[in-house]
């Protein structure tokens, strides 16, 4: 290698982080250290006062220290994960100014991207979120586009969608400093073979995921995926689609068990969990970003769903975001 100084890398951690993203994050970076024989990358781990973060699943991470700690790096990801979109944190956000201002290069993990939206490092930008928020941060920060792909990297901004998608993401940041060959080896050393590009998408199309091969059922999917908000009468869908409307619902009756109305209702009753789960809109809002025009009519199919109300739902959260 060519003897430079180690890349630095800063971890901020934020509380329910997703343990399986930030590790994916970290351990391709240890690998390359390895394969390499060299210090290609050193890493930090912070929170907002040096006190240890639970992550989603209850594991405590005790970092390295508090973000004071560290005034300068050459990258910064803040690794989130469930209510990150609750988390308000000045000095953390200040921080991140002040690094980025420095020249560091700054990222998000899973939804981390919260964080560096409410600090402005977004703006102007292309970011990218887990698929089960992208509708509530759209809603929150409608200035700011967002992609559907498992990665972004926008001049010196990276974001991706957690899971798996952090190692993907790393393994290009290592392609990029150290060639495409170690990011290759890194990935085979985790049994990881086909490493995604960000150009990849984060959900399967509709077809893959209900295992269809239905043309017309595939078509018919996407065209309700794609209007939550304005629900279509399944006589406007079978004209869009071109089949009678008897058709569509021997198809549904067929391969998805239900009516057209049954599934609608279904994928707009699942939008409104995502959104009282991941955003800050109110549940009236909600209910209309969801194609409900009455309240009553929404809290009563939601707890028929789900067995509790709207307000019930977003309570746990609300709850988080008293105690932060």
């Amino acid at each position: 290698m060519d003897g430079a100084r180690p890349k630095s890398i800063c971890f901020l951690l934020v509380p329910e982080f997703s343990m399986l993203a930030f590790t994916a994050a970290v351990e391709p970076l240890r690998a390359a250290n390895e394969l390499a024989q060299e210090e290609l990358f050193s890493w930090w781990i912070v929170s907002s006062h040096g006190s240890p973060v639970p992550s989603s699943s209850g594991l405590r991470i005790t970092p390295d220290g508090a973000i004071d700690s560290i005034d300068h790096c050459w990258a910064a990801f803040v690794s989130g994960g469930r209510n990150s979109h609750l988390t308000r944190d000045r000095g953390v956000e200040g921080w991140l100014r002040r690094l980025r201002a420095k020249g560091a290069r700054v990222g998000a993990i899973s939804d981390g991207a919260y964080v560096l939206a409410r600090a402005g490092l977004l703006d102007g930008h292309l970011c990218t979120i887990h698929w089960n928020c992208i509708e509530g941060f759209s809603e929150t920060y409608p200035n700011i586009e967002v992609s559907e792909k498992i990665y972004q990297i926008d001049r010196n901004h990276y974001t991706c969608a957690g899971g798996t998608a952090s190692m993907d993401m790393m393994l290009k940041v290592i392609e990029q400093e150290h060639g495409r060959d170690l990011a290759m080896a890194v990935a085979e050393h985790f049994m990881h073979i086909d490493i995604r590009e960000e150009q990849a998408d984060q959900r399967k199309p509709a077809g893959d995921r209900h295992d269809l091969r239905n043309e017309t059922l595939i078509r018919t999917l996407e065209l309700i995926e794609s209007n939550l908000e304005e629900t279509l009468s399944v006589a406007e869908i079978s004209r869009r689609v071109g089949v009678s409307a008897r058709q569509i619902e021997r198809l549904f009756a067929a391969f998805l068990g239900c009516t057209p109305s049954q599934y609608y209702r279904r994928l707009r009753l699942r939008r409104a969990r995502h959104l009282l789960t991941s955003s800050s809109l109110s549940v009236t809002e909600i209910g209309v970003a969801c194609g409900f025009s009455s309240m009553s009519h929404f809290s009563k199919c939601y707890r028929d769903q789900y067995g509790v109300s709207p307000r019930r739902e977003r309570a746990p959260a609300t709850a988080s975001e008293a105690k932060s």
